[in-house]
């Protein structure tokens, strides 16, 4: 029997194990498989996977196996463009502000000069950021000059990528900020995620709580979404005492095991029950 759904994998999380679950009690056909084990024979009609759901953590694998399926005539949930997009910090900034979303104000260097010529003119302290990465990893707060001439020097003897410096402002709000998990055009749950620490990650530590949704969060959530062409997503968002609510990430392959622990909603269900019915 072919499957309806496949889940993409290389890394078992809890999401993907809910996922799995979620798909036993409605009693559809769902396939694991692992990404590492996979290769695509790009000159033949691939077997039949169904819908694919990618959940790969790997920001490569991720990509690469989703060019792939997408390009054999395979619906993936994300697509490659939103893979693209919300996997780039630089790329979904412009992308929201096309779109109107409010986002933290940025600059982008392209080299240790111009990047401390910046951080000068626009004083401290700044948040600098890798254009790809998640977790929280190689992001820092620059207080002076002497942290970010070391932060940016030893960036520049990194992978290239590590050398293009993205410089955000450091938004003044509470110590949180919001994860909103988009199912299509609707915030399913939403939870806020509370830190002592200025980065409020919640593999650094973060403690999560329920978030109300308003009909502005949700606005701004769509809009989001939109920008980078996808389907389900997480939305993390900042109350700035300046501006309001305001857009800071997208997230791909969005974690959702603390949302439906403190919500009570079924995410693995809605996403699934999403994907079952774009393939109709």
């Amino acid at each position: 029997m072919s499957p309806k759904v496949t889940i993409l994998y290389d890394t078992i999380r809890w999401e993907e194990k809910a996922l799995l679950e979620a798909g036993k009690k409605k009693n559809i056909d769902i396939q694991m498989v692992d990404c590492k084990k996979l290769a695509i024979n790009l000159e033949k009609k691939p077997e039949d996977y169904g819908i694919v759901i990618q959940r790969c953590v790997s920001y490569y694998r991720n990509l690469h196996s989703t060019a792939a399926l997408e390009g054999l005539g395979v619906k993936v949930i994300n697509c490659l463009n939103t893979g693209i997009f919300a996997g780039n910090k630089l790329f979904t900034h412009m992308l929201l502000k096309k779109s109107g979303v409010p986002t933290p104000d940025a600059t982008v260097a392209f080299s240790k000069e111009s990047a401390l010529e910046t951080l000068e003119s626009q004083g401290y302290p700044r948040v600098i950021k890798p254009t790809v990465g998640s977790w929280g990893r190689l992001i820092s707060k620059l207080n002076d000059k002497d942290s970010a001439e070391g932060i940016i020097e030893s960036r520049e003897n990194m992978y290239p990528i590590y050398q293009v410096h993205y410089l955000e402002e450091f938004v003044a709000r509470p110590p949180r900020d919001i994860r909103a998990i988009m199912v299509g055009d609707k915030i399913v749950a939403a939870i806020y995620r509370n830190s002592e620490n200025w980065k409020t990650n919640m593999a650094l530590g973060g403690v999560a709580e329920p978030c109300p949704i308003t009909s502005e969060m949700e606005e701004m959530c769509i809009k989001a979404k939109h920008a980078v062409q996808g389907d389900i997503v997480g939305v993390d968002l900042m109350e700035s005492n300046d501006k309001g609510l305001v857009v800071h990430e997208v997230n791909n392959t969005t974690e959702y095991k603390n949302t439906v622990r403190v919500c009570e909603v079924d995410i693995p269900a809605l996403m699934l029950d999403y994907a079952l019915n774009l393939k109709q």
